[in-house]
Order: structure tokens, then C-alpha cells, then sequence
């Protein structure tokens, strides 16, 4: 095929290519010209973007492979002008000799049926069914000579579908009297709630939403199928509502956060429309806004028996939102240590903390040149799958940060210390390119070791920024979902409750009795949060005396 001259069109001239071609063409025919020029417009301003790489873009287009130690390994070794060798004398990595710690051992399948049990249905009621014609003592029907006894009971589990909001409608009798005009009305029957809304509707709507990422707009229209109406404007107006008892929590969850050893922060992007309109106006008038960028900020605080997850929606980056929540940390209290990426906005703040940078990122820039530098990349990746390994013995094992950070010391810092020194020997000895992409990954790892090997000096640093990166996932399906926040006052809203509900399940705590407990307890919730957080609350609803 002829190479094509390059063509440079603005937005304004594809719209008047259309408009004319609205009125001329057919309408499939126009729909097929509107969508190749949309494809035109989204792969010109891709490939423009500084950040884009071929790869990356064809993973933009046609997704991204896993990117598991099994399917990376399974691409050859040798073979094509990017392979450099590595070392000859280095050390074969332990993963090279042990193949059941360099993961290609496959795991042996779990045992069992794959259902759920009865005690997966922890919070479901239990009714005891008795044998009617049958007591303890009595002689058998079957053989007339032993006498039957208690033999534990066989448990089955019965499922019944129902609407997220089901209503209930009474009709109270009424009486008049013919003289006064006097009207009797029947009481409602005990445990009837006095409001249209009981507590259980906030609970549910905000998990719906900001737990399981369903927008307003679309439970309106599956209850409207139900023949149970639920106008989106009154789904936030419960909700908001509702708001006093979570937001009391979460609050107190940022002061028990603030106090945490161990800190992950990491941002993902996120749309305020009322942020955008105001960066829209100030743009339009010449001026150039403070901030442009939107973000939802992940934070998740690793205590000594709990795991804290806070949101924060806005202009603000994950560093200055960190450091916010750092303001409230005790003075006497040692500086903690942060895991991130290697970011410099996650980092930026006055509170000082001990750095521990992923090392899931460093790898990831290995992965990104794999199908170019297969040889030495794929030793990279064993080395660091032998690190791996080490680190999920020590969870199997279930050691303690120290017995953890001395079984690392002993099997993992030779491994990552061969590795340092191959990576300088292919730069210094020029056998990589330093501009190349292997060049640039193994240059990144090198320029941030000392963030990712800080669980070879510091007992509990982690290995890499998953658990935030799992935690951002409730924002990322909130934006798929929804797309976006229309005002700051929701995003605070949906940061609140993500809190709670993602908290909760770290936790393993039923997030929707939480937050029914702290609306319906919201007065004492406000005067004393520290007594109603997940972990604590239950013991404020047993009855004294």
C-alpha cells in the first residue's frame, strides 16, 4: 500500500465535512462516515500523547493481555535484534532451579464442588423444622428395636428473588361520626416505621450505587418494572439524608488512618461537572485555571488488627490528600511508611514518611518491551517471581513482619542484589541501549531500588501498591457506571459512603447493617464516632443492665 500523505484537520472542518454530508447521504451511510471520522479524531490524539506507546495503544484498542508470569514465560526466549544476553556470569536465579517457586508449577484445583455453603449465608435467618411425629427416645419406625437420638440436622439453603426497594401498602380503617364529623383511624401495627422511607432504603441505595456501581437512573427503571417507583431525585434525597451517621464515621476513620504504620495512596481519574464547568469558564475568559486535572484519590491505612479505606474526589492529588489526612497523626509517633508508585505527586507534602515504592510497576515497565528484549526480560521476571514467591510463603506461613522481613533478608536480598548488579552491568558495559525501551525500564528500576527493596530493610513494607490499586477499583466502577459526579457536594457524598462500604468489607463486616446502625444510632454516632466504627459497633447495640 502507497504511503498516505499525512492529513492535519481541525474539529471545526471534520463538523462542516459532516454537516454537508448530512443532508446528501443516506442515513447508515452518514452513521458509518460520523464513526470513521470519530475513530480518525480518538487515534490522531492518542498517538500525539507524549505517554503513548505503540503498545500501549494497541492495548487501548483491542484491550490488554493478562499479564501473568505463565503467559509472559510463554513467549520464546530467543531470537529477534532486540535480544540481549544477560550476564554470563551471573547467578542462575533460584527460579531457574526450583520450578515450583518460579510459578510455572501449576496449582492443584481446590477441593470441593465450587457451591456455596449454609455457612457462606452468615447473615441469613435459620429456621429449625422438627420432626412432628418423632421425639428423642422413641423407638425406631423402621425397625421397631433402637430408639431414635439428636443426630446434627441437614442443612438446605433456599433463595427467593425480590425488588432492591420492595414497598408494603396498609390500609387503615376509618370510622366518622354523623354528628361531630369525628374520624377514627386504625393504628399502624407494632414495628411499622412512622416515614415513607425506612433506614434500610439509604443502606441499600448507597450500596447499590457506591458499592456495586449502579447509577440512579437505571434502579429507577428496574424498579418501574417491579411496579415499585423510585424516581432517581428521591434516591439521592435518601441518601443524603442518611448522611449525618456515615459521615460522623468517616471522619473518625480518618483519624484512626492518619495513625496507621503503614499507608498505599495512588489516584485514578474521575469527572466533577461542576468542576469542568468552572475550568470551561475561567478558559473561555483567558485565564489559565489553578488546577485542570479531576481525580479520585485511594488511601488505604494498614493498622495493627484493621484496614482503613478512604476517597477523596477533587482537584487534589494523592500526595496532598495523604498529606491531609497526616495532619492528624500523633506527634509521638514515628513516621510511617508510604507505598506508591513512583509518582512525584503521590509523594508531595510537608508530613515526612518512609518511602516504599511498587515494585509491580517497575515489572510492568519489564512486561511493556517483553516481545522485544524476550531474553533478558524474561529474566527480569523470574527473579522477581522468585521474590514473589518468597512473599506468599511468608503469608502461608503466616509469619510476623519480623520473621517476614528476616525470610526475605535471607532468600530474596541475593536474588534482587544479582538482579541490581546485571541491570548495571547492561547499561555501564553497553549492551542495552539506555534509550531504548529495555534501557528505560531497567533505569527506572535502578533510579527508584532503594523505594523497592524497602521490604529487604523495613519490617511490613509491602511488595507493591495492589491493595490500593484493588481499592480504586470502587471508583473506576463507579465511572463506568455513572461516568461522573454533577456537583463537589456528591463526590463527597460518594467518597463518604465508598469508604464505608469498601472498609467494611476489608473488614469482613455486613456494610449494610453498619450503615443502618449508624443511621438509626446517628445522635451518638455524631458525639462519640470512635465507639461506631466497623469493627467496635456491634458492642454499642447490646443492651446494658
Amino acid at each position: 500500500m502507497k504511503r498516505p500523505e499525512i492529513v492535519n484537520a481541525t474539529q471545526a472542518e471534520l463538523d462542516e465535512i459532516l454537516a454537508l454530508a448530512k443532508t446528501s447521504f443516506p442515513v447508515q451511510q452518514y452513521k458509518l462516515l460520523e464513526g470513521v471520522l470519530g475513530t480518525f479524531v480518538y487515534v490522531m490524539q492518542a498517538l500525539q500523547s507524549a505517554k503513548t506507546s505503540i503498545k500501549r495503544f494497541r492495548n487501548m484498542l483491542f484491550g490488554a493481555s493478562t499479564e501473568s508470569q505463565r503467559n509472559l514465560l510463554a513467549l520464546p526466549e530467543a531470537g529477534g535484534a532486540g535480544d540481549v544476553a544477560p550476564d554470563a556470569g551471573a547467578k542462575p536465579a533460584q527460579a531457574d532451579l526450583d520450578g515450583a517457586k518460579d510459578g510455572a508449577k501449576a496449582k492443584a484445583p481446590a477441593p470441593g464442588h465450587g457451591r456455596n455453603g449454609a455457612q457462606a449465608y452468615s447473615d441469613s435467618p435459620v429456621v429449625r423444622v422438627e420432626l412432628l411425629d418423632l421425639n428423642p427416645g422413641d423407638l425406631c419406625p423402621q425397625c421397631e428395636d433402637g430408639k431414635v437420638y439428636n443426630s446434627p440436622p441437614r442443612t438446605l439453603v433456599r433463595l427467593v428473588g425480590q425488588a432492591p426497594i420492595a414497598a408494603t401498602v396498609y390500609e387503615l380503617s376509618r370510622l366518622r361520626c354523623r354528628m361531630c364529623d369525628s374520624i377514627f383511624t386504625a393504628v399502624l401495627p407494632a414495628g411499622v416505621f412512622d416515614s415513607k422511607y425506612d433506614h434500610s432504603c439509604a443502606s441499600m441505595l448507597a450500596l447499590l450505587r457506591y458499592g456495586s456501581g449502579m447509577p440512579f437512573y437505571r434502579l429507577q427503571g428496574l424498579q418501574a418494572n417491579l411496579n415499585v417507583p423510585l424516581p432517581d431525585a428521591t434516591q439521592w434525597d435518601i441518601v443524603a439524608k442518611a448522611l449525618p451517621g456515615p459521615k460522623a464515621a468517616f471522619k473518625e476513620l480518618i483519624l484512626q488512618a492518619a495513625q496507621a504504620p503503614l499507608l498505599h495512596n495512588d489516584d485514578t481519574p474521575m469527572r466533577i461537572l461542576e468542576l469542568m464547568a468552572t475550568r470551561a469558564k475561567a478558559e473561555q475568559a483567558g485565564q489559565q485555571p489553578k488546577r485542570c486535572a479531576i481525580n479520585t484519590t485511594g488511601i488505604v491505612a494498614v493498622l495493627q488488627e484493621h484496614k482503613v479505606v478512604l476517597f477523596f474526589t477533587g482537584h487534589a492529588h494523592a500526595g496532598e490528600n495523604l498529606q491531609k489526612v497526616l495532619a492528624h497523626r500523633a506527634q509521638e509517633l514515628q513516621a510511617p511508611m508510604q507505598m506508591s508508585d513512583s509518582l512525584a505527586a503521590n509523594f508531595t507534602g510537608e508530613f515526612k514518611t518512609i518511602v516504599s515504592k511498587c515494585l509491580t510497576h517497575g515489572r510492568r515497565k519489564v512486561v511493556d518491551v517483553l516481545e522485544h528484549f524476550p531474553q533478558p526480560c524474561h529474566h527480569v521476571i523470574k527473579v522477581l517471581a522468585q521474590v514473589y514467591a518468597e512473599d506468599a510463603q511468608c503469608r502461608e506461613l503466616k509469619l510476623t513482619p519480623e520473621q517476614r522481613l528476616l525470610h526475605h533478608q535471607e532468600h530474596s536480598a541475593g536474588p534482587m542484589q544479582e538482579l541490581q548488579r546485571w541491570m548495571r552491568d547492561q547499561l555501564e558495559q553497553r549492551l542495552v541501549e539506555p534509550n531504548s525501551g529495555l534501557g528505560n525500564a531497567l533505569r527506572y528500576i535502578l533510579k527508584h531500588w532503594e523505594g523497592l527493596t524497602l521490604f529487604l530493610r523495613k519490617a511490613g513494607a509491602p511488595l507493591d501498591n495492589n491493595l490500593c490499586e484493588r481499592s480504586l477499583k470502587r471508583a473506576i466502577l463507579h465511572r463506568k457506571g455513572s461516568m461522573f459526579y454533577k456537583t463537589v457536594n456528591g463526590a463527597e457524598l460518594g467518597d463518604i459512603y465508598m469508604s464505608i462500604i469498601h472498609t467494611c468489607q476489608l473488614c469482613n463486616v455486613n456494610a449494610f447493617d453498619y450503615l443502618q446502625a449508624l443511621q438509626i444510632h446517628a445522635g451518638k454516632a455524631q458525639a462519640d464516632a470512635a465507639r461506631w466504627l466497623p469493627w467496635n459497633y456491634r458492642e454499642q447495640l447490646v443492651p446494658t443492665g
